[in-house]
C-alpha cells in the first residue's frame, strides 16, 4: 500500500475502521459478510457469551464449552471414534496459564468423541527455544503436534521435520480468512503449506488515557507518539502519583530483565525499528548481501541508549531489572503501574477479560510509537524526518504437524484434525476476544457487532483492533525473517544486553557491537551463503 494512502486512511480512523477489514483482505469481505444477521450466527454468538466480557476470567469448564460447540467442522470430515486407540504428543506454552492450558480445555470434547488421546509437554516461553533446538539438534523430535511460530519454519520446515498440510484441512480452517500478511509464503516452505495459523502477532502501544488530558498528572493533551517525546515524559513522571492507585506513577515500562528466550529481544526491537526501518529498505536486521548484522548501526545504538537513559534517570519502577515481559504487561500494566508500553494483543483482550486487570476502562491503543528521525543505513546517515515502522514481532503462533506422524496415516489424520480443530474460525473468534495468548488474525475477527453483543463497548473495539489492522496493513511494517537460528541470534542479543544494561559494557555503542561479534559468528556457523539466499527471499529480494 503507498503510504500516502495509509496516512489518508489512518487519518480518518473511526470511517476507515468499517472497511478495515476489507483493506486486510485486499478485496471486500463480500456480500455474504455483509448481509449475515450477526445474531443469526448461533455458534459465534454463543461462543462470545461463554462467559461474557466482565464476568470473570474464562476457565476451563468455559474452554471446554467452547471446544464442543465448535466441533461441527471436526463431525463433516471425522466419524464418531474414528481415532479410537491413537496417542498424539503435543509440544507446546504454558505461558501465563494459557495457550496449552486452553488447548486441553479446547481438545477434551474433540478427544471425546475422536476416541484419540492427547499427552502434553508444557513449556514456559523463556524455554521454549532451547528445548525445540535441542530436540532439532540431537534428531529426537518426541511430538507429533508443535505450537510454533512462524519465524521457526526455518528451522523445522527448512529440515524435513514437518508434515505438508492436506487440502481438507485448508478447507475446513477457511484459511483465505487470513489477513493477508499471515498468507504465503507465512506457513509455507518451498511451495509447501505446513501452518494452521492461531494468532496475527503484532505488538502495539498501549497507554493509559488517564495519564493525559486537562488536569492530568503529564499535563499533556494526548499521548506522545514518538520515543523521543514518550522517553522524555517517563522521566517528568518521576515524583507523581498514578491517577487510578495512587501510587507511584511511572512512564514506559522496558522489560529490563531481556533474557526470555529470544521473545524479550522483541522490545528493543520495538524501539529500533522506529529508528532503523527505513521506508525505502525492507531489511533492517542484517544486509541482505553479506548478512553482516546492522544491530550495531546508529539506529540499533539509538535504541539501546534510550533504555540506558532512562534507568540512569532512575524512571522506571524498582527492580525493573527483574521485569520480563509477563511482570511489564500483566503484573505492573495491567495491575495499574504505568503510562503505556509495547505487547501483542494479549493487553487488549486481558484489559477487559481478565479479573486481574484493574485498567479496562482507562487504556487506549494505537500502533507502535514513530521516531523524529530514521537512520538510512544505505546512505549512512541521519534523515531529520518522521518514521512509524510497526513491529509484526513473531508472525503469529501457528500448530504445526511432525514428520513423525507421516507414514501412518491414520495417526496423521488424527493429528491434523486436532490441529484443524485448534485454528477454526469459530473458535479463533473467541481466542481473539478472551484471554488465550492470541490475537486477532482473520478478516471475519473485525466485525464489531460481534465483539458488541459479547460485551465489548464499540469504542473500545475500534480502538484495539484499530490498532492490530493499522499495523498489519502498515506500508512500512518491519517483518522479520524466517531464517534457520533467529532464535539463536535473538538469545544471544538479549544476553548482550542485559550486559550493556547492567553497566558491564561502558557504552551503548560497545553493547550493540558485542551483539554484532556474536551474530557473526551464528552466521557463520549456520553458514553465510544459506542464510543470505533464505534472507532476500524472507524479504521478497
Amino acid at each position: 500500500m503507498k503510504v500516502e494512502l495509509y496516512n489518508q486512511l489512518v487519518a480518518n480512523r473511526r470511517g476507515f475502521m468499517k472497511g478495515a477489514a476489507a483493506l486486510a483482505a485486499g478485496t471486500a469481505l463480500g456480500s455474504t459478510l455483509a448481509g449475515r444477521a450477526f445474531a443469526q450466527d448461533s455458534v459465534r454468538a454463543q461462543i462470545l457469551q461463554i462467559p461474557g466480557v466482565g464476568k470473570g476470567s474464562p476457565t476451563d469448564a468455559d474452554w471446554q464449552k467452547v471446544g464442543e460447540l465448535t466441533l461441527a467442522a471436526t463431525k463433516a470430515n471425522v466419524a464418531e471414534g474414528e481415532f479410537a486407540g491413537v496417542e498424539l504428543t503435543f509440544l507446546g506454552l504454558n505461558n501465563q496459564n494459557l495457550h496449552n492450558f486452553l488447548f486441553r480445555g479446547f481438545l477434551k470434547p474433540w478427544e471425546a468423541y475422536t476416541g484419540a488421546k492427547i499427552n502434553w509437554i508444557d513449556l514456559a516461553q523463556a524455554d521454549y527455544n532451547a528445548r525445540l533446538q535441542q530436540s532439532i539438534a540431537t534428531g529426537t523430535v518426541d511430538f507429533d503436534i508443535i505450537e510454533m511460530g512462524a519465524p521457526f519454519e526455518g528451522d523445522t520446515a527448512g529440515r524435513g521435520l514437518l508434515d505438508e498440510m492436506p487440502e481438507w484441512v485448508a478447507t475446513q480452517i477457511e484459511a483465505d480468512d487470513l489477513v493477508n500478511y499471515l498468507k504465503a509464503p507465512v506457513g509455507t516452505w518451498d511451495g509447501k503449506t505446513y501452518r494452521i495459523n492461531l494468532d496475527g502477532d503484532t505488538h502495539t502501544f498501549a497507554y493509559r488515557k488517564d495519564y493525559f488530558g486537562d488536569g492530568s498528572i503529564s499535563g499533556l493533551a494526548d499521548v506522545p507518539t514518538h520515543w523521543e517525546d514518550i522517553n522524555a515524559l517517563t522521566v517528568a513522571l518521576k515524583g507523581k502519583n498514578d491517577p487510578l492507585t495512587n501510587t507511584p506513577a511511572y512512564g514506559f515500562l522496558d522489560p529490563l530483565k531481556y533474557q526470555w528466550g529470544g521473545f524479550g529481544f522483541y522490545f528493543l526491537g520495538d524501539r529500533a525499528a522506529a529508528y532503523a526501518k527505513h521506508p525505502s529498505d525492507p531489511a533492517w536486521l542484517f544486509d541482505p548481501d553479506t548478512m553482516k548484522p546492522r544491530v550495531n548501526n546508529p539506529a540499533w545504538v539509538q535504541a539501546i541508549q534510550d533504555v540506558i537513559d532512562l534507568v540512569k534517570a532512575e524512571a522506571y519502577p524498582p527492580d525493573q531489572l527483574n521485569a520480563d515481559p509477563n511482570v511489564t504487561a500483566f503484573s505492573q500494566f495491567l495491575g495499574g503501574t504505568g503510562a503505556a508500553l509495547t505487547w501483542w494483543g494479549d493487553v487488549g483482550s486481558n484489559a477487559r477479560t481478565s479479573d486481574t486487570s484493574v485498567v479496562g476502562d482507562v487504556v487506549g491503543f494505537a500502533i507502535n510509537p514513530g521516531a523524529k528521525r530514521v537512520y538510512n543505513h544505505t546512505a549512512g546517515a541521519w534523515e531529520e524526518t518522521e518514521n512509524f515502522a510497526p513491529n509484526l514481532a513473531y508472525l503469529g503462533w501457528g500448530v504445526y504437524v511432525t514428520s513423525r506422524v507421516s507414514g501412518d496415516e491414520k495417526k496423521r489424520k488424527a493429528a491434523w484434525s486436532a490441529a484443524a480443530h485448534l485454528g477454526g474460525k469459530d473458535i479463533s473468534l473467541w481466542t481473539a476476544a478472551y484471554p488465550s495468548g492470541f490475537q486477532p488474525y482473520r478478516n471475519s475477527h473485525f466485525q464489531y457487532e460481534e465483539w458488541e453483543a459479547a460485551g465489548y463497548d464499540r469504542a473500545f473495539v475500534e480502538d484495539y483492533l484499530g490498532s492490530n489492522l493499522d499495523s498489519y496493513n502498515h506500508p512500512n511494517g518491519a517483518i522479520e525473517p524466517r531464517i534457520p537460528g533467529i532464535f539463536q541470534y535473538y538469545s544471544i542479543a538479549e544476553d548482550e544486553l542485559v550486559k550493556g544494561i547492567n553497566g558491564q559494557y561502558p557504552t551503548a555503542q560497545a553493547t550493540a557491537d558485542a551483539i554484532a561479534v556474536a551474530w557473526e559468528k551464528i552466521t557463520d556457523q549456520i553458514g553465510r551463503e544459506g542464510q543470505i539466499a533464505l534472507y532476500k527471499a524472507s524479504l521478497g529480494l
